[in-house]
């Protein structure tokens, strides 16, 4: 009697589960508290119930389905296709797997960064070029200069006369039909510009705030080791290399979470911490010093460096050399201090790895920034009114040289920072061993690096072409480098919020920095009188007040004309929408206090 009424009962569910959709019939499958082999016997029932139902009921489909289920099929074995070709073209998905399992989380942080900086500038260069340079290709006149070979170094000759730099760009309306629709250059040449950055400020806030979710206050960082332990392995894995860097992996993983928990607290003395803390002192004078140096000798060499291009304007060898005095010289410093700066780290002897990095990049950052700033103060207030006849077009060049120059001595400094360096402490000093990988020096260049390109960007357009090419020679030339000549960390230990990290420096001062330089070039500069598309305007956002008076001509476009007067250049606009932000961040912010407080009860009550 019990089997009959168990069986009766197994059919009423399999009946009911049959009359409900798919998704609701998995999650009920899901919730029944039966074996998985029991719930794969329910489901072949309820499907061949479905089957019999649909054969009574003779329900054929009409050949207009047919035709589009198997349109829908063919698409989406299509789409899988395609994604497993995509996933072949992603060459560095299995170099990231091996640096991780090899260096851990550390130095895997930097080439998911510049992995991140890469795709960045393709999203760049791929907007420039659809909206900027492919109309100027248009419209553009036979470039009567000769080719020398020089020009790919110093940017100048030949490319004077390209899409390369901001000059050669027209201020005319370009209009390959007549009578037909035209393409407003100055509009286009704004517009994208800041657009653009508008793009970038949001891509880069998301993702910093995602990063800062995921490492900061994501209650799965706070659930214990003991599911990576046992509830990490994935089973579908079957080849014994993929096997072995799974295992590499998930151990490296282990003991930085080990290294975190069982970190000690030392107890100096108090004569030990006033050493400490003079040394601290000492180290910190000394790199503040050079940096103050580093940017003085930048100033003079910059004025010296415009009066040298003002008199020597030729394309002969003497002239070329002198163009390239101010980026080498600034390149350099930009390479060499850093190691004074990582020496001065070592020498500090701090309790961890992660304290004498964020020092590190502390102080790298302030040495880059300040020599950017320099830099951008010669260009808007020394060569923006010299007597140039296309200002943007030096400045342009000026940026190219320096992000070439920087590349060059990038690659330079993997030979010689680490190639050397392990040829000596395999063979000379053999109680150095191997080099470590200095990762807040290598994070700091393609933060340099990354703010070149943006300032350049509205003087020369295709300049995130040039740095995606760069950095993705970079990435497999430090792929190498690190396979080859650095051995992994000496101490193990967890750096969750480096990549957020990374994302704020990048945001702040990067970008926000850059931002100020673009700001200030648009409204406040005057353009040059005979080249690029904003001659003969007092600035360049007079092109868009232009464009905002003629609309305001038109009846159906008067509600622009309103949204440019009432919010875009209103104040108070401005000054209730950062009122609103701030808000809406404090009460976020609130409410992550909340959740911290929420989830540390919640592991204590898991303890107990």
């Amino acid at each position: 009697f019990c089997f009959l009424h168990g069986f009766d009962a197994e059919e009423d569910l399999v009946e009911s589960l049959a009359s409900k959709s798919t998704n609701e019939r998995i999650k009920a499958i899901q919730k029944l508290p039966e074996a998985m082999r029991k719930k794969r016997e329910i489901r072949n029932k309820v499907l061949k119930e479905r089957t019999e139902k649909s054969r009574r009921r003779g329900a054929q489909p009409s050949c207009c389905t047919q035709c589009l289920q198997g349109a829908a099929v063919s698409f989406r074995r299509f789409g899988n296709t395609l994604s497993e070709y995509f996933q072949l073209l992603r060459i560095w998905h299995k170099t990231l797997k091996v640096i991780g399992a090899e260096f851990g989380a550390s130095v895997l942080s930097y080439f998911v960064f510049l992995k991140w900086l890469l795709n960045f500038n393709l999203f760049s260069f791929l907007v420039n070029f659809g909206f900027i340079t492919i109309p100027q290709l248009l419209a553009a006149e036979p470039n009567n200069l000769s080719f020398t070979g020089l020009e790919l170094i110093t940017g100048a000759g030949y490319f004077q006369q390209t899409v390369l730099y901001y000059g050669f760009y027209t201020n005319a309306t370009i209009s390959k039909i007549e009578n037909g629709p035209s393409y407003n250059m100055q509009l286009a040449y704004i517009f994208t510009v800041g657009i653009y950055f508008f793009i970038c400020f949001l891509i880069l806030l998301f993702s910093m705030v995602k990063s800062f979710y995921r490492n900061f206050i994501n209650p799965q960082a706070f659930s214990g080791n003991a599911s990576k332990l046992l509830c990490t392995w994935d089973f579908n894995i079957t080849n014994e290399k993929a096997v072995k860097l799974k295992q590499k992996n998930l151990s490296t993983q282990i003991k930085e979470d080990l290294a975190e928990r069982n970190e000690e607290v030392l107890n100096f003395s108090g004569m030990e911490r006033l050493r400490r803390m003079a040394i601290h002192l000492l180290a910190w004078v000394a790199s503040l010093g050079t940096a103050a140096a580093a940017c003085t000798a930048v100033y003079f060499l910059s004025i010296n460096n415009l009066e040298l291009f003002m008199k020597g304007h030729g394309n002969d060898l003497e002239s070329q050399a002198a163009m390239l005095v101010l980026p080498v010289i600034a390149s350099l410093l930009n390479t060499l201090i850093p190691f004074f700066f990582s020496w001065l780290g070592h020498q500090e002897r701090f309790q961890t790895p992660g304290q004498q990095i964020y020092v590190t990049i502390t102080r790298i950052i302030i040495l880059k920034m300040s020599i950017v700033g320099i830099l951008c103060y010669y260009w808007l207030h020394t060569v923006a009114t010299s007597e140039s006849q296309c200002w943007e077009t030096l400045v342009g060049q000026d940026i190219y040289r320096l992000v070439l120059v920087d590349f060059i001595l990038c690659l330079l400094g993997s030979f010689f920072g680490e190639f050397l360096r392990r040829i000596i402490g395999t063979t000379i000093f053999v109680s150095l061993g191997l080099p470590e990988f200095d990762i807040g020096r290598n994070v700091l260049d393609l933060i340099y690096a990354q703010t070149l390109t943006w300032i350049g960007i509205l003087f020369s357009p295709l300049l995130p072409g040039i740095q995606m090419i760069a950095f993705l020679i970079v990435f497999f030339v430090k792929k190498v480098s690190l396979m080859r000549n650095c051995q992994p960390p000496r101490k193990v230990w967890r750096t969750a919020q480096m990549t957020t990290s990374f994302m704020f420096l990048l945001f702040c001062p990067s970008l926000l920095g850059v931002l100020s330089v673009i700001a200030v070039t648009i409204w406040r500069l005057k353009p040059s009188e005979g080249c690029g598309p904003f001659r003969g305007l007092s600035s360049m956002y007079a092109a868009v007040s232009e464009w905002v008076q003629t609309l305001e001509s038109y009846t159906a476009s008067k509600w622009v004309a309103w949204i440019y007067h009432n919010l875009i250049t209103s104040e108070l606009f401005f000054f209730i929408l950062s009122s609103i932000v701030l808000i809406v961040t404090y009460l976020n912010w609130k409410i992550i206090q909340g959740r911290e407080t929420m989830i540390k009860r919640l592991r204590e009550q898991i303890i107990n």
